[in-house]
């Protein structure tokens, strides 16, 4: 008989990092919170930010806050693995929690801009999976940032004006996701992570298990008794 799935040595693998990218608004950091509690096997990369903090924004769990001589010291002594400038404030991730992570077999999220993502696209490819999070209509991407009463007419402004500049990077991304409706949308990316944590070349403890079903010591324990 076959083995049930317990008695199955864990195969070994690498980590993959997953980043979601969108326009502010369009839902990837709602995703990307969905993700968190669903799946325990990401962590989130916490980014490091010059931005003030929004009232309902905890230190160290939403973003590391820094002030700019704080920021570029990270930056200029090498510690960042990528930072980039969104809004007329700093964004970054921290290098070291992610190589280990990676090396370790865990995955990593990332929420950031399209910025961030080039950057570690550049330094990390073979560990990239990323996802464009498109609103349906830009008239519901307003009305999201309205409803989400965070930001200053201004800055909602602002945001609309740099949403056509972000869209237009969607061609560099894996993989595209319409967030029309917010469950079908969770389920894509749920989807997509499936499918990337079994790429053949993800998983370097093929090679091994391989190598022992070719030579029969993977056989049924029962078999031998």
């Amino acid at each position: 008989m076959p083995s049930s799935a317990s008695e199955i040595t864990p195969i070994r693998r690498r980590g993959l990092m997953l980043v979601l990218s969108s326009p502010s608004g369009a839902g990837k950091s709602t995703i990307a919170r969905s993700l968190l509690e669903h799946d325990s096997s990401f962590k989130l990369s916490v980014s490091v930010t010059t931005r003030p903090r929004r009232a309902s924004e905890i230190e160290g769990v939403h973003y590391k806050f820094k002030t700019m001589r704080e920021f570029e010291m990270l930056r200029d002594s090498g510690e960042l693995l990528e930072w980039a400038e969104v809004h007329g404030n700093c964004y970054a991730t921290p290098r070291k929690p992610v190589e280990e992570a990676i090396a370790d077999g865990r995955d990593m999220l990332f929420d950031i801009d399209w910025q961030g993502a080039a950057q570690l696209r550049e330094k990390m490819p073979d560990d990239i999976v990323s996802v464009f999070i498109l609103p349906p209509t830009m008239g519901e991407l307003l009305a999201r940032l309205t409803r989400r009463a965070e930001d200053t007419p201004e800055t909602i402004e602002k945001r609309l004006k740099n949403a056509c500049l972000e869209i237009e990077q969607w061609r560099d991304y894996d993989y595209i996701v319409i967030n029309d409706d917010l469950g079908s949308a969770f389920e894509s990316v749920r989807s997509i992570v499936q499918a990337e944590r079994l790429r053949r070349e993800r998983r370097p403890g093929l090679e091994d298990f391989v190598g022992r079903l070719l030579t029969g010591k993977n056989a049924d324990k029962r078999e031998e008794s």
